[in-house]
């Protein structure tokens, strides 16, 4: 079964972290709750998704963002408390868990219940939760619905009923069993007030299900309801009787028209593995229609009956009562539960209960315990029962309905869900794997991560698929090519494209010829595709042939490559490419070369070259192998394995130093008849000899005296060559070569060799040599086969010490110790027998007996003997002792209760024995290990005392010494791990991980391991004390993708490190600034940094020379550079002196990486005090006489010069330490906001709120137009018919004819001036944004009109430039539109973060709140040219009626009192958008100083005055010092504010009406006469000169935000990331059109891009932050924001800029980037021109579905009202266009407009 499931259910059951951490790139949308989620549905209309929490419930967007949220808890209840709550006593504060949630969508509303007050639900508003509809606590029991009981669970579905002909909106309750709660099992509640019934009661009474008694008993535990075809499904879990506490699954089901519950009937469902019910208890379920597949499947396998893919199938996971570790998958057909049941209903009406005759139904909750009704025919009349039949009814367990488990899991698995891809079925699990607090949609689809076809099939996830012709892993819908036969290649049957054959199979290396290439699975190549064969550097075209083959040239000989020297061939890879880039297969082709063959073997070169699979042929003359000619004929030429060779020598056996003669045949030697041969051999020494012919084929060589002496024996090859031409001949004689006296080096060994080498012991040499070698002579008269061995000898005795009671054994070492086993014939140890051990026994070298107890009478110390047969007796020159081992001292003397401390035993004797004689043990725990000084380690104490008392360590030796050492050793706790810090590691490792816990002391060895599948890495400790251990963290596998298990050992005790993560690598991008200086910060950027590293362990070198890591992001390093100069290129070339370029190292634990070099810039150290006499000297000589008077004036002007020079270098430092400090303050204090972003809390505006302020809040009403509003003044008795008319004028302005015709009558109007044409653009685009894909259709109608005016008539270059017609407008709304969703996935964060840079950086400095420039700022105009003196204080700010807690706020000690107030409202509300925080004329700010407060204001009777001038009040004006504490309150009506400020409000509208007001600097042209009288000329361009001076600190602000501003440029100008369809779809609009006309070049269209895009829509965005985010963009932010823009715009544009001294400043100070940028632009306009086009089709969907996601929220109404507005306005001119064309005439639209006209200005027509 399992078999064929795994190939149908794709099961996901990991948890979410795990799932976000796999999918890491692809972006995931969450959203955090701080309390549990009990609940969660979906509005199935709108796609909202509501969640029930503990004590609240939330209204998310379709893309889980924040939208309302209602507070249900914590409530002051009691568990007896019965409502109203007002009545309760003894009531606390308790959490509300959410019980049930259902969407009632037929009135609008959310049905709540909670915990609390009984279980009383609420009605909340479905489009605004914080909106309750319905809520009442005093309507009694009937009302109560939930439970008051954490563990009870409640499920519902919404139904209807029918009652007096009035269809009421109920829902259905099923409940377990609660101690307070109501009593009724399933229960019919009704959501409105009816007669007698009031909301949420019960109303059908059906005591069968709704009794007392019986609920205990059952334990009922629901957890799913649903309803279908007309019947409600109930799916719980209870005991069979109450006299089993074992749980059964069963299934209850209801008609759902049935008012009394006479159908209730319950079917049991086993769940289980061979027909058991091993998994009895549901846990969770899901309804859903089986994939064909599984459909399919299910039916052939003959246990589910017939299933269809129409059908539906419940989902069940369950659990055994007794293991909560152990769930399962199971699967019901609909079909078949429904057939059981009417079985079941069948036999109790009609057949006494049974079926084929055995008992079958069951009556529970009942005192009836059989069927008694026999009528037949009942079913068919009373499908939904009847008061005289019997209910309810259920199955008896041998009737249960049987499933297997599909799908096991180790875990509780307590959620599914299922759903269907691409005819398969894929199952989501969730389990219990910790409290997840968080709703994640989790991106199972990891498709595009895989980039080749391979493991895009292995995913084997349906969701998944390769597309061949795109050469991407994608989902099939988004593969466009998909429907093609093999077009998109999904697993498990399908295989990728692979080339299978190939024809020839295999080429020579010489030759060159078109291959066919077999690739059954090619997908059809279509005529616009284009095939290419790639091999190596070679490409050809490749061609398709009728059978399907393709054909390709293969490259010329000089183009293969070289063929290995260990092979006779070369393997090529054939790469088939589909359109250039698209790889489609890949496999290797072989190029043999047969003259490489012979390499194989050097003594066979002709069997090589004629045996191999290549074909080739042998030349007997020339010895050479090539390539199969059948033109070559002859004797010479051979073909076949009939090779002239020599063969079978005799004997195979040769001695060593004894010239043997040797006979071998000769095969296939017709052609060398006559011949002369020779053979040899490497070990005959380079010497040949020649071979003697005998009769036949038989040769004879007389041999050779070989010496050899590295082994006992070898192979010896023999070569033969013929002598005339020196060439090898095939030869296959291979013998033996031997020596007798290798490994035999005595007589026993020598007699013990084998008979065939015919080896003797000669007594004369006393060697062992080959019979022949042995002369008999010398051995006297004796012959060497019978010589006898001399006496045995002995060399070593191990061990030398043994205990006086014996009992281990010795091993005697020597030689001549006899040749057998049975040869030994006694032993004697000092005397005493020692008992022979034979199976130890070794020839001739070794014997081992066991020693006996020495008798304490005689010498305990002597000889040891052997007696062999044949009498002869060896004795040692060695003594063996005999004595006793006394230990004494066991260290440490405590260790862990898991043993592995290694203890010292030291003693007297201890090395008595040897190693395999002793045992150790501590208590009755074994230690294992043995030295000089005993050391061994302990192993688990399994006794559950600890401390232990001290215990006696035991050592024994052999089987009869024991010695002890009383209360020596201690087993300790285990030590404790308390935490570990940090808690990820890059996969390099080398990490520092901190351990904490206690009682590490004890611990001698600390290791942490990393495991995965097949390997374990580890790092020991370095660093140990009793609460703490430090490790590195180990490098494992990069290529590994299983999940590690990390612990750590401390001695034998083991503890997993839960969490520990480990992370790929970080990737590092190429290092882009090479020159730095000391003062400059380096910026190192790539992926994955924060993933597993902090700014404070990692690590940067410049050459040799750590620098600085000053920040730390995920993208980014920021470095200093070193102080002092490297002397070396890099940490390891220390010898390098003073090198040109330093490689910037960066390191993250183990992990290297270079990330590139840098170069210190060049200081000229030629001053100029040098090159001035050097160079002017000469001249100041030769006119020194003339101008000698002016000589002292010269030197003046020179130390002038001199002293300019110098200012201006301490400038020039001043300006770069000042960027780099300011850099670094602002990324420091903007990684809190990248924090706060981390948490998706960019303030993005809703659509209707974004496209409300981008269409119309530039027009003159501003926020308060109409559209923004969303107000008319409307009659009410006149709405509905005006109503009516608008739909009546919408259906009429999406008939393209009459929309052409008003559009061009409006446009041809004289005064339908520019600001009209926008405005009736954008309402236009509301009205119509309900079909968006008919808008795109008239504006590219209107465009087609426009490029051909402007192409014939005008300047081609100016179109699109402003908005001057209707369509122009459309353009950029319509751009607005399709690029929404991109700027809140991708550019909305670096703009926002570009935009909070600015103004945190404005707002760091002083702004003068009257003419509104600042110190700090990148626009010269807005630029404040005066020092301002201030300091940074840091308030401590109380918000009134919000608790004690105060918020510390940084402010500047010139801030007026209205710019403090926005800095803390900013702070104290930085969680809440702009619009839903206080304003600042709606809070005062007090300070109290001492006893009394004071209120601060900008302008109050203390205000300073300087002449006519007053100055606005600053803090330090009020003498506010740092740290001191203000309180903010906020003030709630128009008059308390009065009343409380009248007096200063008062002064401060008259002085600002008096208009002499300034808070910094007067106003320039404002000046007091007096002073400007006084001044001089010189004066004046002094103030110019130092204003002038400022202006550096444009550089530092423009260094200061450098980075934010390339972020965001990268974000809208990467077309390697992605790239929105719509401006895809649009640029390849333009680029067709431009191709249509002839005076339109590249410049053009880039121009026409432009304007379309980066100065229509991005340029709108970056001035003016508010149109995307809730947020306030102030006059001095919006100055800096404007600079950006226009280096933008300049960026895009194709002319160059010539700058001069006289260019503006704002021009000059992006002058150096603007180069860069404009690269930027164009690799953007040329990546997207190569990207695959979007189809018409692609682009309406994608339409299509914006305008359903956001049509309903916008004013269309309004918008066809205002837009009728211009309809009446041009009506005649409308009405005489409409006339004019036949079309309109022939769809009456004149007769349309005209009935509208009349309905909606209430007037009578002539029609």
């Amino acid at each position: 079964m399992a078999s064929w499931v795994s190939l149908l259910l794709f099961l996901f059951c990991q948890p979410v972290s795990q799932a976000q951490e796999e999918s890491s790139t692809i972006p995931i949308l969450e959203f955090n709750s701080k309390t549990a989620i009990d609940n969660v549905v979906q509005d199935p209309q709108t796609g909202l998704i509501y969640l029930g929490a503990v004590n609240a419930i939330y209204q998310l967007g379709p893309s889980l963002q924040w939208q309302s949220q209602y507070e249900t808890g914590p409530k002051e209840d009691a568990r007896t408390c019965t409502p109203p709550s007002s009545t309760c006593q003894d009531t606390k504060p308790m959490p509300s868990l959410n019980k049930l949630l259902l969407v009632n969508p037929s009135n609008g509303s959310l049905i709540v219940c909670g915990s609390r007050y009984r279980g009383i639900c609420s009605l909340l508003n479905l489009t605004n939760v914080a909106e309750q509809l319905y809520y009442s606590d005093n309507k009694g029991e009937r009302t109560y619905v939930a439970s008051i009981e954490d563990n009870v669970n409640v499920v519902g579905v919404m139904s209807t009923y029918l009652r007096e002909n009035q269809t009421f909106s109920v829902f259905l309750v099923g409940k377990g069993y609660g101690s307070q709660d109501s009593t009724k099992l399933i229960s019919t509640r009704i959501l409105q007030d009816f007669r007698d019934w009031v909301v949420f009661e019960s109303i059908i009474e059906a005591s069968t299900v709704q009794t007392t008694p019986f609920v205990p008993k059952y334990l009922h535990d629901f957890r799913h309801a649903f309803k279908e075809d007309g019947f409600v499904y109930f799916l719980f879990s209870r005991t069979l009787d109450g006299t089993d506490n074992k749980n059964l699954t069963f299934v209850s089901r209801l008609c759902e028209n049935d008012h009394h519950y006479y159908s209730h009937t319950e079917l049991q469902l086993n769940c289980g593995q061979n027909q058991n019910n091993k998994y009895n208890k549901v846990q969770a379920a899901y309804v859903a229609s089986p994939g064909k597949e599984l459909a399919r499947l299910m039916t052939e396998s003959g246990m589910y009956g017939k299933v269809v893919s129409w059908s539906k199938v419940l989902f069940v996971v369950a659990s055994p009562d007794d293991d909560v570790n152990e769930s399962a998958l199971c699967m019901y057909p609909l079909n078949s539960i429904n057939e059981r049941l009417v079985d079941l209903i069948s036999a109790c009406y009609s057949d006494s209960g049974k079926i084929s005759g055995l008992p079958a139904v069951d009556i529970p909750y009942s005192s009836k315990t059989d069927c008694t009704s026999t009528i037949p025919d009942t079913l068919e009349k009373y499908k939904c029962g009847a008061d005289f039949l019997p209910s309810p009814l259920a199955s008896i367990p041998r009737f249960a309905l049987k499933a297997e488990a599909v799908w096991t899991h180790m875990d509780l698995l307590t959620a599914v869900a299922v759903a269907v891809e691409n005819d398969h079925t894929i199952a989501f699990l969730g389990n219990t794997q910790g409290e997840v607090f968080k709703i994640t949609k989790v991106p199972v689809q990891t498709c595009l991560q895989k980039k080749d076809c391979q493991s895009c099939v292995e995913l084997r996830d349906p969701y998944c698929g390769w597309c061949v012709l795109e050469g991407r892993c994608t989902r099939r819908s988004e593969c466009r090519r998909a429907e093609e036969k093999n077009g998109w290649l999904w697993s498990p049957r399908q295989q990728c494209v692979r080339i299978v054959s190939f024809y020839p199979p295999n080429l020579s290396c010489k030759k060159t010829q078109k291959v066919k290439i077999n690739i059954p699975s090619l997908p059809a190549i279509g005529l616009s595709d284009r095939l290419l064969c790639s091999i190596k550097s070679f490409k050809s075209e490749g061609t398709m042939s009728d059978s399907g083959q393709v054909s390709c040239d293969l490259p010329q000989p000089s183009l293969i490559p070289h063929t290995p020297e260990d092979q006779d061939f070369v393997a090529v890879a054939v790469r088939i490419f589909v359109n250039e880039t698209v790889e489609l297969a890949t496999r290797e082709f072989k190029f043999y070369n047969c003259a490489a063959t012979v390499r194989k073997s050097q003594n066979t070169p002709c069997m090589s070259c004629v045996a191999s699979s290549w074909g080739c042929q042998w030349n007997t003359h020339d010895h050479t192998c090539s390539d199969m000619d059948e033109s070559e004929k002859g004797p010479k030429i051979i073909k076949h394995p009939r090779c002239p060779q020599f063969e079978n020598p005799d004997p195979v056996l040769i001695p060593v130093g004894y010239k043997t003669r040797i006979s071998f045949e000769g095969i296939n030697l017709d052609i060398y008849e006559g011949r002369v041969f020779t053979i040899g051999t490497e070990l005959m020494r380079n010497t040949e000899e020649e071979v003697k012919f005998e009769d036949g084929p038989f040769y004879t060589f007389s041999g050779f005296n070989f010496s050899y002496d590295k082994s006992p024996e070898t192979n010896v090859l023999f070569y033969v060559k013929d002598k005339e031409s020196g060439k090898k001949m095939d030869s296959t004689l291979n013998v033996t070569l031997y020596n007798c006296s290798m490994g035999r080096e005595d007589c026993s060994l020598c007699k013990n060799a084998d008979p065939k080498y015919r080896c003797v012991w000669c007594a004369k040499q006393r060697a062992c040599v080959y019979e022949k070698l042995c002369n008999p002579a010398q051995q006297g008269a004796d012959d060497p086969h019978n010589t006898e061995c001399p006496d045995p000898q002995i060399t070593d005795i191990i061990p030398r010490f043994g205990p006086l009671r014996g009992g281990i054994s010795i091993t005697i070492r020597g030689s001549n110790l006899g040749i057998h086993k049975e040869d030994i014939k006694s032993i004697t140890v000092v005397g005493e027998p020692c008992n022979h051990q034979k199976e130890k026994y070794s020839v001739s070298t070794s014997v081992v007996c066991e020693i006996g107890p020495v008798d304490l009478k005689n010498d305990n110390w002597g000889q040891v003997e052997v007696e062999v047969k044949g009498g002869k007796r060896g004795t040692s020159s060695i003594y063996f002792t005999y004595r006793d081992p006394i230990p004494e001292v066991v260290k440490p003397s405590k260790g862990p209760k898991d043993g592995g401390t290694l203890i010292t035993i030291s003693g007297r004797f201890l090395d008595t024995g040897s190693k395999d004689d002793v045992q150790v043990t501590v208590g009755e725990v074994d230690c294992t290990h043995f030295g000089a000084e005993i050391t061994c380690r302990t192993g688990e104490y399994r006794t559950d005392k600890v401390p232990t008392d001290p215990l006696t360590v035991t050592v024994r030796y052999g089987m009869s010494t024991t010695t002890t050492i009383p209360s020596a050793f201690q087993f300790m706790e285990n030590p404790i791990v308390l935490d570990h810090q940090p808690k990820t590691s890059f996969v390099c490792g080398g990490r520092n991980i901190v351990v904490t816990g206690s009682g590490f002391n004890l611990i001698q060895t600390a290791v942490l391991k990393v495991q995965g599948d097949n390997s374990i890495t580890f790092e020991n400790a370095h660093e140990k004390n009793d609460t703490v251990i430090q490790f590195r963290s180990p490098t494992v596998n990069s290529s590994l993708v299983q999940p590690f298990k990390t612990f750590i050992q401390l001695d034998n005790w083991k503890k997993d490190l839960k969490p520990f993560e480990y992370y790929p690598d970080p990737s590092f991008n190429e290092l882009t600034k090479k020159v730095i200086t000391e003062a400059s910060i380096i910026i190192v950027t790539g992926r994955g940094f924060s993933k597993a590293m902090t700014a404070k362990e990692a690590q940067a070198f410049v050459g040799d020379v750590p620098c600085l890591v000053n920040t730390l992001q995920d993208e980014k390093l920021f470095l200093d550079p070193p102080s002092t100069t490297p002397s070396a290129r890099s940490r390891r070339h220390r010898r390098d002196t003073r090198p040109e370029l330093l490689d910037l190292t960066i390191k993250f634990g183990k992990g290297e990486w270079v990330v590139g070099s840098v170069q210190y810039e060049k200081k000229n150290d030629l001053s100029l005090y040098i090159i001035i006499p050097a160079v002017i000297v000469p001249m100041l000589l030769i006119i020194a006489i003339s101008v000698y008077c002016y000589r002292r004036k010269s030197q003046q002007a020179e130390r002038e010069y001199e002293k300019v020079k110098h200012q201006l270098e301490n400038l020039e430092e001043s300006v770069r330490d000042r960027c780099k400090k300011e850099f670094t303050d602002l990324m420091i204090e903007m990684e809190d906001h990248t924090n706060e972003l981390s948490e998706g809390r960019i303030p993005f505006l809703d659509y209707k709120t974004y496209t409300e302020r981008v269409f119309f809040l530039p027009s003159k009403d501003g926020a308060n137009d109409v559209m923004i509003t969303g107000k008319l003044d409307i009659p009410e008795a006149r709405r509905a018919i005006v109503a009516q008319a608008l739909n009546q004028f919408s259906n009429l302005l999406n008939s393209k004819t009459f929309l052409i015709n008003f559009i061009r009558t409006l446009e041809r109007s004289h005064d339908f001036n520019a600001r009209s044409k926008v405005y009736f653009a954008s309402l236009l685009t509301v009205a119509l944004h309900g079909k968006l894909e008919y808008y795109t259709d008239i504006m590219r109608t209107l465009l087609l009109e426009l490029m051909e005016e402007y192409v014939h008539s005008k300047n081609p270059k100016l179109m699109l430039r402003r908005s001057e017609t209707v369509v122009e407008r459309m353009l950029c709304n319509w751009m607005s539109i399709c690029l929404y969703q991109f700027l809140k996935d991708s550019a909305g964060e670096p703009l926002y973060k570009l935009f909070r840079a600015i103004k945190h950086q404005i707002e760091k400095g002083p702004v003068d709140a009257r003419v509104k420039k600042a110190k700090y700022t990148l626009n010269d105009t807005g630029l404040l040219g005066d020092d301002v003196e201030y300091s940074v204080l840091t308030l401590q700010v109380l918000v009134q009626g919000e608790g004690p807690d105060v918020t510390p706020v940084k402010v500047l000690s010139c801030d007026t009192i209205s710019q403090v107030k926005e800095k803390i409202i900013e702070q104290v509300y930085r969680n809440l958008p702009y619009s839903q925080r206080p304003k600042v004329d709606n809070v005062t700010l007090e300070w109290r100083p001492g006893s009394t407060g004071q209120i601060l204001s900008d302008l109050d009777l203390t205000s300073q005055k300087e002449g006519r001038w007053k100055r606005f009040n600053t803090l330090a004006h009020y003498n506010v010092r740092d740290n001191a504490t203000l309180v903010l309150s906020k003030v709630f009506s128009i008059q308390q504010n009065y009343d409380q400020n009248q007096e200063n409000h008062g002064e401060r509208n008259a002085l600002l009406e008096d208009d002499k007001v300034f808070h910094l600097v007067r106003p320039a042209d404002e000046l007091d006469e007096i002073k400007s009288k006084r001044g001089s000329i010189k004066d004046k361009s002094m103030t110019k000169a130092i204003t002038e001076i400022y202006l550096t600190r444009l550089l530092s602000v423009k260094g200061t935000l450098q980075q934010f501003v390339d972020d965001f440029f990268r974000s809208v100008l990467c077309s390697g990331t992605v790239v929105p369809p719509a401006i895809k779809y649009f640029f390849d609009f333009l680029d067709e059109q431009a191709l249509k006309h002839n005076n339109v070049d590249e410049e053009t269209i880039h121009i026409w891009k432009t304007n379309s895009l980066p100065l229509r829509f991005w340029v709108n965005i970056l001035k003016n932050p508010h149109f995307t985010f809730d947020v306030h963009v102030s006059e001095v932010v919006d100055a800096s924001l404007s600079v950006i823009a226009q280096t933008f715009m300049d960026a895009c544009t194709k002319s160059e800029h010539k700058l001069s001294r006289d260019s503006p400043s704002n021009k000059l100070l992006y002058a150096k980037e603007i180069s860069t940028y404009k690269k930027m632009v164009d690799d953007y306009y040329k990546g997207i021109r190569q990207m695959v086009p979007v189809s018409d089709q692609d682009m309406n969907t994608h339409l299509a579905e914006v305008s359903r996601s956001h049509t309903d929220k916008l004013n269309t109404q309004v918008a066809l009202h205002q837009l009728y507005q211009y309809a009446s306005k041009y009506y005649d001119g409308i009405i005489a266009s409409l006339e004019e064309d036949p079309a309109a005439q022939s769809k009456q639209l004149t007769l349309r407009l005209q009935q509208i006209a009349a309905a909606l200005e209430n007037k009578v027509t002539d029609l």
